[in-house]
């Protein structure tokens, strides 16, 4: 099948995978970067139970097959009477994987902060929430623009895991599939998925370097 062919019959099909993976990764993205938030603040916590639980938590979904978590939730989950949409399914396990490393991302900026400045924090009598608000939080996230954009796009390839379950449309990979048991689309339907990925990966890390030179933080 050319590609010509490939694209009369199945454009529609694509543009609607590569919709649907930017929709779930902008979707994933978000929760991804609250819940990363989330995590670190409780392994930076005073209180010894909420740091175990944070470094559980890292451990855990740092750890876990993303084909497996996505099994759990998808098939598992249902036994214990909770259910959810097959796009949910997905989103959730993105969310879990990458907001694992997402915490790990920021464990690394909060680690650049001097310690001069928290004990600084301390003397005027700022309380924790205030330094992480005011002072940590921030410079994390400004010295954490380019992992987290790497991130970014490792969670739009983790969408991939979608072509697992039936969704409705398809992400990109999905669409793979969907093209070859319908047609010979051989390796041409491969490469036109992969190019919506290479595509949407340089867009990614073309903004992120320019926020990166906007807010980086010149120590």
């Amino acid at each position: 099948m050319s590609l010509a062919e490939l694209l009369g019959t199945y454009g529609q099909n694509y543009l609607d995978g590569l919709l649907a993976t930017w929709s779930m990764t902008a979707v994933s993205f978000v929760f991804v970067m609250v819940l990363a938030v989330l995590v670190t603040v409780a392994r930076v916590s005073p209180v010894a139970p909420l740091r175990g639980l944070g470094e559980l938590y890292v451990q855990v979904f740092r750890n876990i097959p993303g084909v497996a978590l996505l099994i759990l939730i998808a098939y598992a989950l249902p036994q214990l009477r909770v259910v959810l949409d097959w796009r949910t399914c997905v989103i959730v396990t993105v969310v879990l994987l990458g907001s694992a490393f997402g915490s790990e991302n920021f464990m690394s900026g909060i680690n650049t902060i001097g310690v001069g400045q928290i004990e600084a924090a301390r003397s005027v009598g700022l309380t924790f929430t205030q330094i992480l608000r005011h002072i940590v939080i921030p410079q994390a996230l400004r010295t954490t623009v380019l992992p987290m954009t790497n991130l970014l796009i490792a969670v739009m390839l983790t969408t991939a895991l979608g072509s697992q379950v039936p969704l409705s449309p398809q992400e990109l990979t999905g669409v793979v599939s969907y093209v070859n048991t319908r047609a010979t689309g051989g390796i041409l339907a491969f490469l036109i998925s992969a190019l919506g990925y290479v595509l949407t990966a340089f867009v990614i890390s073309f903004a992120g370097n320019r926020l990166d030179k906007r807010v980086r933080i010149l120590r």
